[in-house]
């Protein structure tokens, strides 16, 4: 990895952990939507957050309410290089009867902010502070029924997450989409380069390396390509920017702690591509696998969790399944809802 040597003193480890230790829990406010740049009845709220180590911090919930009257809802956290943009997905969440709610998480999406870096955070624990704030919210406008739902690097958010409030009231089901449990390198890289580079992050957080290609995934998905998806091309473009070192600490962190404690504690369904695609240019093999993500890590890890665990393999699925192509999307979203079916026919 090549890196450009961006040195700040303040990103030192006592730093951070001394920032961490005088941070105090917003109070949930009395929420007030607005209509969302999405349209069609979604609604968004911005959640203030305790400033960090660049300063002001806030994430935004989005909001779809079904027309039924429910008592269900799901929470969904978006990956890297990525925010909130599926309305589909939603919209289908809404007709089974769930409410459905969405994270864009500090420094993404609806939530940068100019002075911020994308994506720059230094553990992944630093996002429990909005996920708390959405699910007290979640739970005050009277859904009692909550997935946590994650993709990508979002898989890694909410499985880490749930594996730290064991026991808590306010989430009852996890559910995975393609959920990063691992880097997509080579075994010399993820075995030794990848720990060293974590080390370092500790001290030297605001290094910048090169971020993981991912070109030809991009243009698999956008309507601009090769895709049928329309989304913000800034906040979520094809070539991935230079990531500060910090950011591969937090994520090595939460794989190891994962490993460590697998417990989950909530019924939990892993869903992954029945292919790794692995070209680096566009060919159509993009449109019918993962080109992000190795399925043979997602397997290793979510088959090793203890607990009411489900992992399902999707056919010809993309990196984010529920963007595939119609068939398989819809294949993805019967082996959801029969899941839940199975594991929530009653009232948690």
């Amino acid at each position: 990895m090549a890196l450009l040597l961006q040195l700040d003193v303040k990103g030192s480890s006592y730093f951070i952990e001394k920032l961490r230790s005088m941070r105090q829990e917003v109070p949930l406010k009395k929420s007030s939507y607005t209509p969302d740049l999405l349209g069609d009845g979604f609604e968004r709220v911005t959640l203030e957050l305790s400033p960090d180590y660049e300063g002001e911090v806030i994430a935004t919930l989005i909001r779809s309410t079904t027309h039924k009257t429910s008592e269900k809802a799901v929470l969904y956290v978006h990956g890297f290089n990525d925010y909130f943009f599926q309305k589909e997905m939603a919209l289908n969440f809404n007709d089974h009867g769930y409410n459905f709610y969405a994270l864009d998480l500090r420094k993404y999406g609806r939530s940068y902010l100019k002075h911020q870096k994308f994506n720059n955070v230094r553990a992944l624990s630093e996002y429990d502070e909005e996920i708390h704030q959405a699910l007290q919210l979640i739970k005050l406008e009277n859904n009692h029924q909550v997935f946590l739902m994650g993709h990508s690097a979002g898989g890694l958010v909410t499985t880490n997450y749930a594996a730290n409030h064991l026991h808590s009231n306010l989430f009852h089901g996890l559910i995975g989409n393609s959920p990063f449990y691992e880097f997509n390198l080579g075994y010399f890289t993820r075995t030794l380069i990848v720990p060293v580079a974590a080390f370092l992050g500790h001290y030297f957080p605001n290094i910048r390396i090169s971020g993981i290609p991912s070109g030809s995934y991009g243009e698999s998905i956008h309507v601009e390509s090769h895709g049928e998806w329309d989304y913000s091309l800034t906040w979520k473009p094809h070539e991935v920017p230079k990531i500060n070192l910090g950011f591969i600490t937090a994520i090595h962190a939460a794989q190891k702690n994962i490993r460590r404690k697998q417990v989950i504690g909530i019924p939990t369904l892993i869903l992954h591509s029945s292919t790794t695609v692995h070209e680096k240019n566009w060919s159509e093999k993009f449109q019918e696998g993962d080109a992000v993500l190795d399925i043979d890590h997602i397997k290793k890890y979510a088959n090793k969790l203890k607990g009411s665990i489900t992992v399902v393999e999707i056919k010809k699925g993309l990196h984010d399944l529920i963007l595939s192509k119609k068939p398989v999307r819809e294949a993805v979203y019967k082996v959801l809802f029969d899941w839940i079916n199975t594991n929530f026919n009653r009232t948690h």
